[in-house]
């Protein structure tokens, strides 16, 4: 019996970490909210028109509603269809439409009548109701969801204190949860387990609110995973010049045509809502941080270019797509370098930086906090690990998408985060997407152990693949910035425009991602997306494909694998591995191969698992044949298996599935199969 101590990653739930800042003078221009013109897109466009039927359908609040309604009430029918077992039930989540009447249902399950964290899934079905399929890439896991005992060894007690525990390390005080235990299962491992979820408050080491939620086996008490709820993304304004506001008739920061969206003045608090913005004209702030009326206006401004990027582009009608909108608070605490976004109050929060001279309110940190809004009520990325990194990736993807939407003439468009507020204080960017690893601490490209990686980091290669894909690798300059950026195996990639790739993302986010997703996943996800927007032989297709392999997530399409060994048949598809438990698989069809298999056949494994000893490995021919690539070794407590065997397949025919078998022969650490790949 061996114990190892836990490395799951945690992630601190901030947008960016404290650091000096300089004061800028106020910014002169005119701009609205409402841009007459969209900047062009980037990138050397393809041809390819998207299958109109395809693109997201605009729907309203009522139809949003009634498409909710009736997913709700054919939830057991669809549960049979989909072969749930008779204590499972699917709770509608979430619904969005496609233009030729396709529907995208996302739902939660419950066991026993207790919730399933991590057994989330998309269903996807025609206008006459008949599930067509649930897209692999669009749930969670795929292991079987079976029926666990409903009585806790464990007492709740123990798991609160646990709880506290891991808050305290991140420095909040609570001395009682914020949310008392409650029992759930746990998915999010690869086998269901019993657990609790305990979540705690208080504040973080910088003075962020924190909200952690804990997972506890009630067997064992073990602390199975933790992520942060806390996501950290006419007026006078700091940074966008005089801007056009939507406000009340009667002076108020309410954005009457916004779903009422409203902005508060905290006024250096760090609870409540504060003080609606209110004036006796309608004339907001004057340019400087001093008159606390500017940064409301820079925040207010933000919001209101989101929500029209939203609607406008995606037919989106809010965040939510029920027209209501989130609001936003400004003036929280005292010199505090940070913005977050909250899905228990569905608001965004902005501090004033060092000294109070540079509000974090810049019209990309405000789309990146509201971002994480629309991640938290459609894919809903858990905040750690790989799907945090996504998560914060997909906050500023869209970011510079609505900052080039907007076409503000003292805030162009870029592909940098953060430009406007320099949090550093010496004139450079938060993070730069073109080349992420510039920022001195962010990824260009995927490996094994990204997880481990703090979320605002690990998004650096999804960062970097929208960057490709919008304008392509190498050098160019774009509204007066220059960029230079590389791939991971030297080769070229042509970027099909900002505008195609925003799509991609936007439409993979909200019919495809799940709460686990991770980079292969999202490969998988986006690739889908591609074909049926475009199809599975089009040049956008294909730039897909090219830029994941540009950051290290995949093979290159059509033969331009850089691996010079041959023909290559690779399954992206994660596969959850349970622990101590049955052998699971990942497969490949070999075809047009003549005759037998080499006698130098290359297999390529990339599997995440925090004690890798625990892993048998196995290949397995078509005919059943087994070649064993791994065995297992309870002295091996290292992550991960990144590796290449060489087999004598010699005695095999070529054609056929191909099979990697893993089986976790230990108790207490699991993992996954990221990818799988053989070269004849």
């Amino acid at each position: 019996m061996r114990s190892t101590p836990s490395r799951r990653a945690t992630a601190t739930g901030a947008l960016i970490a404290a650091a000096a800042m300089i004061a800028v003078g106020l910014q002169s221009g005119s701009a609205t909210a409402t841009p007459s013109s969209a900047a062009p897109a980037g990138g050397i466009t393809a041809g390819t028109k998207a299958d109109p039927g395809s693109l997201p359908a605009k729907l309203s609040p009522a139809q949003r509603a009634e498409l909710l309604r009736e997913a709700d009430a054919t939830k057991a029918a669809t549960a049979k269809e989909l072969g749930l077992g008779a204590t499972e039930k699917l709770v509608v989540r979430d619904v969005v439409q496609d233009q030729d009447g396709t529907t995208h249902t996302r739902y939660e399950r419950t066991l026993d009548g207790l919730p399933v964290l991590g057994g989330d899934l998309v269903v996807q079905e025609t206008t006459a109701g008949k599930t067509l399929s649930v897209v692999k890439a669009s749930k969670a896991t795929t292991a079987q969801l079976k029926a666990v005992g409903l009585t806790a060894d464990v007492a709740p007690a123990a798991a609160e204190k646990q709880a506290l525990g891991a808050a305290k390390t991140e420095g909040s005080k609570a001395t009682k949860a914020e949310k008392a235990p409650r029992k759930v299962v746990w998915l999010g491992s690869g086998s269901p387990q019993l657990a609790y979820e305990t979540v705690v408050g208080g504040l973080q080491h910088d003075g962020t609110p924190n909200e952690l939620h804990v997972i506890t086996d009630a067997a064992s008490g073990e602390k199975l995973y933790e992520w942060q709820a806390v996501h950290n993304g006419t007026g006078n304004t700091q940074y966008s010049g005089q801007v056009t506001l939507g406000t009340a008739p009667s002076y108020t920061l309410t954005d009457t045509a916004r779903g009422s969206h409203k902005t508060y003045n905290l006024n250096r608090g760090t609870s409540g809502t504060g003080s609606l913005f209110t004036n006796s004209t309608d004339v907001w702030g004057n340019g400087t941080p001093q008159n606390l009326e500017t940064a409301g206006a820079d925040a207010h401004y933000g919001a209101a270019l989101t929500w029209d990027y939203y609607k406008n582009v995606h037919g989106r009608n809010g965040i939510r797509g029920d027209g209501v909108g989130a609001y936003s608070r400004v003036h929280y605490g005292n010199n505090y370098v940070n913005a977050f976004w909250q899905d228990s109050c569905f608001c965004m929060t902005y501090g004033d930086g060092a000294g109070n001279a540079k509000p974090l309110t810049s019209i990309d940190v405000a789309a990146h906090e509201m971002t994480h809004g629309l991640t938290s009520v459609t894919a809903k990325l858990v905040y750690s690990g790989e799907s945090g990194g996504l998560n914060e990736a997909t906050s500023d993807i869209f970011a510079a998408a609505v900052e080039f939407h907007a076409n503000n003439p003292q805030d162009q468009g870029d592909y940098l985060v953060g430009e406007k507020i320099d949090i550093r204080g010496n004139g450079t960017p938060l993070r730069y997407m073109d080349k992420p690893s510039r920022d001195g601490s962010s990824k260009d490209y995927w490996y094994a152990g990204i997880g481990s990686v703090d979320v605002h980091y690990s998004s650096g290669p999804a960062n970097h693949w929208y960057y490709l894909l919008s304008e392509g690798s190498g050098t160019k300059t774009i509204n007066g910035v220059s960029y230079d950026s590389p791939t991971s195996d030297g080769l070229p990639v042509t970027g099909i425009g900002r505008d195609k790739a925003s799509l991609i993302w936007f439409k993979a986010l909200t019919t495809k991602f799940t709460s686990s997703t991770n980079y292969a996943a999202a490969r998988t996800g986006t690739l889908a997306v591609a074909s049926e927007l475009y199809g599975a032989t089009s040049p956008e297709y294909a730039a897909v494909a090219h830029a994941w392999a540009g950051v290290n997530v995949g093979a290159r399409p059509g033969g331009g694998d850089p691996d010079p060994g041959g023909k290559v048949f690779q399954n992206n598809t994660v596969v959850n591995i349970p622990d101590a438990g049955a052998a699971v698989t990942s497969a490949v069809n070999v075809t047009g191969i003549a005759g037998n298999a080499p006698s130098a056949l290359k297999v390529d494994v990339n599997i995440t698992h925090t004690y890798r000893g625990d892993l048998v490995i196995d290949l397995v021919a078509p005919d059943g044949g087994t070649f064993r690539l791994k065995n297992s070794s309870s002295s091996d407590s290292a992550d991960n298996v990144v590796a290449t065997y060489t087999v004598n397949a010699s005695s095999k025919v070529a054609n056929g599935e191909w099979k990697l078998r893993v089986q976790d022969v230990y108790r207490s650490d699991t993992g996954r199969i990221n990818s799988f790949k053989l070269t004849f």
